[in-house]
């Protein structure tokens, strides 16, 4: 059996050399490239590679989108025993110093003229860094840079090297085996410089093949790769899986078209983090919102409907007669052209993962028939840990574990796990491995939770988020910032959230509103608006948010352990939350250390008791640019509950 990706991929183009093995969607028309014809292209890249020096246990650095002469590189470093390191496209050019002088790169792919500008940038910084390769040629005809080259240029010499040393790369390939390094990736780093986690073959495939056994995946599986490929999440699902099982991965135009090749793929496998999930589910409501007084009424019901039977269906459980009439007759009528317009008309099996999932969100999902799952894991356990199993999908666990995977409780309530896919260690970083892996295998996740009387885990929040409030009503209570977020971002007019309250008397929250969806709300109010800083401070929309963190308060009245987290005071903020301005990491968790530092008047200001603050904030452009944006942001009081218990 394959032990190494290159081998994975050789044995898939001698045991199906026709079958396609990846798309890529060029100027509207999907481009197929079979098992066969990669495996060529890989050998051309690996020579290539071998002609400019690159040596085994050596790092090559790939900068960009999904695109499969990116996925080829890769594949063609570690035919040669080189070890990729993929770095997120829409991090900026300071961000990409840390890991390539922590990893001693020499050598680097890159998609295009933007990746390439931003590696020229830090170069001063990063002398080892000899060699560039692009993908894209576009707007890099006149660049004179030293040692930069296109990938044809590098499929070319690598052409010619195999055809005069056409035994070295199956020679090479036949060198490694599963416990050398496969790939370096790179945390979010949300409170220091990322940490490089390193896998090896071994540990990458054998999560892969397990998550693979544990839905029955096949070669048939249709995935469609969207999301950042530094991303281990994305990394695994189109990377490692794709090699395993043999299906097709395949890589939309741009962004801007995810949406469309969504509906035009079909996928059946899909993957996604809770945010993608909210953005679509928003889309649906703007929809609605402007439809028909008809529509609407029909959607209300159908939905009404879905909620009470739609995931008991979906879970296999009994169902009246009657429901499931109805059910079948809202299926034909609205929910199956629902999941056709998201694209998910043919998804056998979804996940989400990355952070937290609202309850609501997640109902919402498997009500109308998507077998949306949850599953627990992180880069340092090559994701799969934890998996839902089909008609056991609860919106309140992440799942059981898999194959292969022990779990314990330690004391203080953070989990451990002990895995096969467990990291090598941290890169060049001794002590920060022997604080999460100890001489016993276990390794300290940093999350807090606990297994259910089923064996299903509970995640309550990161350990060192998870905190108590002091003083007030509620003193001693817990707090699970994270959990209150994730309540708060399932309204479509919320987008980001950020809840405070450890160590104090009570929760106060920052608010980012939906920017599309608010602006279809007010334009559909003839509320007039220049921006997202003047629409954020209307009052009309502060009483909008004011109504949803109501709803949310209310549901956390009902339980006894959470009504202490009840927001009493918000503020929405005058500007989005950006990674591009270090208040969000580049899988858009919240660095609520930052923020809180970040935005230390604002905090006052809300414990304070003030009805107002001026802010004056240093902010990202679009286009790169650096400026500063004002604003005198008026603090909200919310109706805060009487815990039910309490009120009886």
């Amino acid at each position: 059996m394959p032990t190494t990706f290159p081998q994975l991929l050789f044995e898939h183009a001698a045991r199906r050399p026709k079958a396609a093995a990846l798309r890529e969607k060029e100027f509207g028309i999907w481009q197929t490239l079979t098992w066969r014809e990669l495996a060529e292209l890989v050998r051309h890249v690996a020579g290539g590679f071998a002609h400019a020096g690159v040596r085994r246990g050596q790092h090559v650095v790939v900068i960009g989108e999904n695109r499969p002469r990116l996925y080829a590189s890769m594949l063609a470093a570690q035919c040669l025993g080189a070890i990729p390191v993929p770095l997120y496209q829409d991090a900026a050019a300071t961000e990409f110093v840390f890991p390539i002088a922590n990893a001693e790169v020499a050598f680097a792919v890159v998609e295009d003229q933007e990746q390439v500008d931003k590696l020229l940038e830090v170069r001063p910084q990063c002398p080892l860094l000899a060699h560039v390769w692009y993908d894209d040629p576009r707007g890099l005809r006149h660049y004179r840079e030293p040692g930069l080259r296109s990938l044809d240029e590098l499929i070319a010499a690598g052409r010619a090297f195999v055809a005069a040393q056409p035994g070295f790369i199956d020679a090479e390939v036949a060198k490694t085996g599963a416990d050398d390094v496969a790939a370096l990736f790179f945390t979010s780093g949300t409170t220091g410089n990322p940490k490089g986690v390193v896998h090896t073959h071994g540990t990458l495939i054998d999560r892969a093949r397990a998550g693979a056994a544990f839905d029955r995946l096949t070669g048939n599986e249709e995935v469609l790769a969207y999301l950042p490929p530094a991303w281990i999440g994305q990394n695994i699902f189109s990377y490692a899986q794709w090699l395993a099982c043999g299906y097709v991965v395949n890589c939309p135009e741009s962004a801007s078209t995810v949406t469309i090749d969504l509906k035009e793929i079909g996928p059946t496998y899909y993957f996604a983090p809770p945010r993608v999930f909210e953005g679509l589910l928003t889309s649906v409501t703007i929809r609605m919102e402007d439809a028909g007084r008809l529509k609407r009424w029909l959607y209300g019901h159908a939905m009404a409907l879905a909620r009470r039977v739609g995931v008991a269906k979906l879970d296999g459980k009994p169902v009246g007669i009657a429901d499931r009439f109805a059910y079948a007759l809202c299926d034909a009528l609205i929910y199956a052209p629902l999941r056709n317009s998201l694209g998910f008309s043919r998804v056998r099996v979804a996940y989400t993962a990355g952070e937290a999932i609202g309850p609501d969100l997640f109902t919402f999902y498997r009500s109308i028939g998507i077998n949306l799952k949850q599953l627990y894991g992180s880069t340092e356990t090559a994701v799969f840990v934890c998996l839902q199993p089909d008609g056991e999908a609860r919106a309140d666990t992440v799942g059981v574990p898999i194959e292969g995977v022990e779990l314990s409780v330690a004391e203080s309530g953070e989990i451990l796990v002990r895995s096969p896919g467990l990291l090598k260690g941290y890169y060049k970083n001794a002590q920060a491995t022997a604080e999460v892996l100890g001489g016993d295998g276990w390794y300290r996740t940093g999350d807090a939770g606990f297994l259910d009387a089923s064996g299903h885990l509970k995640i309550i929040d990161r350990a060192k988020d998870v905190g108590h409030l002091r003083g007030g009503p509620y003193d001693g209570a817990l707090f699970a910032p994270t959990y209150v977020e994730n309540k708060l971002k399932f309204f479509p007019v919320i987008k980001e959230a950020v809840a405070f309250g450890d160590g104090r008397d009570r929760v106060c929250a920052f608010v980012n509103i939906d920017f599309e969806a608010v602006g279809n709300w007010a334009e559909r109010r003839n509320l007039p608006y220049a921006g997202y800083v003047e629409l954020s401070q209307k009052p009309e929309v502060r009483q909008l948010v004011a109504e949803c963190v109501d709803a949310v308060n209310a549901d956390l009245a009902a339980d006894a352990k959470l009504a202490g987290s009840q927001i009493s005071r918000f503020v929405v903020l005058h500007k989005e939350l950006d990674a591009d301005d270090g208040e969000l990491t580049r899988t858009r968790k919240v660095k609520r250390g930052f923020i809180g530092e970040r935005y230390r008047v604002l905090v006052d200001a809300l414990y304070d008791g003030r009805s107002s603050q001026y802010v004056e904030t240093e902010m990202t452009f679009e286009d790169g640019r650096r400026g500063r944006v004002a604003a005198d942001l008026q603090i909200v009081d919310a109706r805060v509950h009487p815990a039910l218990e309490r009120a009886a």
